[in-house]
């Protein structure tokens, strides 16, 4: 079985994802006060994953909102998202990760991760699905080829591996797989970096589909996906998400 073969946003796509992530930060300094609404948390561990070329930096302030709702947020402590180099060749890095937040807390680890970072937490859940209470990907492209992006490049160059690779094709066909735990993907219908169809299979059985305008670059720090992700976390989410 091989990835779904998709195309990669234009380049006029992708050009508009600079001044995308500019309005992103301005919504994010002036719409703050939506998140006055977020429901409190219940102290579960949550886990924040990356995307690639980025690291503890980019979520931390997703984990820090999620920490004051009352929830036990980190970052997942393991540097700059390089793909298998960062993760480990069976994502041994991530499991053990993962594992040790389960034991610390007694409980079931929520994984919330974008873009690359998505494809990461649904691998741990399929590989260690007692260690997965659910999965929340933003934006990431677990459903198609990688070439169904404009980061394919950057991706080879970071992780030292080829995307034809057959070991990189057969996670993402893993990755693609129906979840053995509640799944929610996040997608961004304006994304120049990744082909929006590439980041969710609508036929899931149990998938939560749900579209947010914007671009993909700082698309995790817009106020009204935090509001969401609080929401869902709670058992109160919407059905859909505002842009």
């Amino acid at each position: 079985m091989t990835p779904v073969r998709l195309p990669p946003p234009s380049k006029l796509a992708l050009a508009a994802e600079l001044p995308r992530a500019l309005g992103t930060l301005v919504d994010a300094a002036v719409n703050r006060s939506v998140l006055r609404a977020a429901p409190k948390g219940d102290g579960r561990p949550v886990l924040v994953l990356p995307g690639v070329a980025t690291g503890d930096g980019s979520v931390r302030p997703m984990a820090h909102f999620l920490s004051k709702l009352g929830y036990r947020a980190e970052t997942w402590q393991l540097g700059m998202n390089r793909g298998t180099p960062t993760i480990g060749a069976e994502a041994e890095h991530l499991i053990a990760r993962v594992t040790a937040l389960a034991e610390r807390d007694g409980s079931s680890v929520t994984l919330i991760g974008v873009s690359l970072g998505g494809i990461m937490a649904r691998l741990a859940a399929h590989r260690g699905p007692s260690l997965v209470r659910e999965v929340v990907t933003i934006c990431s492209p677990y459903a198609a080829d990688a070439r169904a992006t404009n980061a394919w490049r950057t991706y080879q160059l970071l992780s030292g591996e080829r995307v034809d690779d057959p070991a990189v094709a057969a996670r993402l066909v893993e990755a693609r797989r129906p979840l053995p735990v509640p799944a929610t993907a996040i997608w961004s219908r304006n994304d120049g970096m990744v082909n929006p169809a590439a980041c969710f299979v609508a036929d899931e059985p149990g998938l939560r589909i749900v579209a947010v305008d914007g671009g993909h670059l700082l698309v995790h720090l817009r106020p009204s996906v935090w509001l969401f992700v609080a929401q869902l976390l709670a058992g109160e989410a919407p059905a859909a998400l505002p842009g």
